[in-house]
């Protein structure tokens, strides 16, 4: 398969600071990939990298064999790459449908529409009317995730879905992510939980200090290479 969204060689500074070297990194269309490694490693820099919030040289990230490194952000939105942020980061003046209808700016054309939205996640029917931050943990993460798939991405990018929430709710949620994927959308799942990045994605890339330490497919990779990365031992 070749690569819709994709990384070559890519490095990431904070001011002097480097915080990504040389990641090779890439997803294809109808794919799960999980991220992984401890707090710390590069993923969220990885991540702010893609979506635009940290710069980088054009042909170091490439989406649709279009060089998009330093693009801003509501532009890669506009081309079909969308974020589930960590802490769900929902707009707390906001009711329910309001924080949806705010995903679909872009009026990107595809499958996911309020009444989609609804039908994955009832509760944001049922809660419609509500301002969001009412709604408990779980509750909001659908929101946060109903929200970016209303822009209709060609990549959804989820950091840290089940941060915070009950087993039975994360269950719930990635229940739901072979809907995502049916019509051949991307997912880029940054997991702390590493069994169940492992049981949820095709493939998996462990970061450790800013490098690429592991990649492979997510049911081959035996747990112990995966430790061994994880942590550098």
């Amino acid at each position: 398969m070749s690569a819709l969204l994709s990384t070559r060689a890519l490095d990431a500074w904070y001011g002097d600071f480097q915080a990504l070297f040389a990641v090779d990194f890439e997803i294809a269309a109808g794919e799960v990939v999980a991220l992984i490694g401890a707090n710390g490693a590069g993923k969220s820099t990885l991540l702010k990298t893609v979506t635009g919030l940290l710069s980088a040289p054009p042909d170091a990230v490439t989406f649709d064999a279009r060089p998009i490194g330093g693009v801003r952000p509501g532009r890669l939105v506009e081309m079909g790459i969308a974020m589930v942020p960590e802490g769900r980061r929902l707009f707390p003046s906001l009711s329910v449908r309001e924080n949806l209808l705010m995903g679909a700016w872009t009026r990107r054309s595809g499958p996911w529409n309020l009444a989609a939205v609804e039908a994955l996640f009832p509760i944001v029917r049922e809660r419609a009317a509500a301002p969001a931050t009412a709604l408990s943990g779980g509750q909001q993460q659908m929101v946060a995730i109903g929200r970016a798939l209303m822009s209709n991405p060609r990549v959804l990018i989820c950091d840290e879905l089940s941060l915070g929430l009950a087993p039975v709710v994360v269950r719930e949620i990635y229940n739901a992510l072979p809907r995502f994927v049916e019509s051949g959308l991307a997912v880029v799942l940054v997991e702390q939980d590493v069994a169940t990045a492992q049981a949820v994605s095709d493939r998996l890339y462990c970061l450790q200090e800013g490098r690429v330490s592991l990649t492979g497919r997510s049911a081959e990779v035996a747990r112990e290479d995966i430790s061994r990365a994880y942590f550098g031992l």
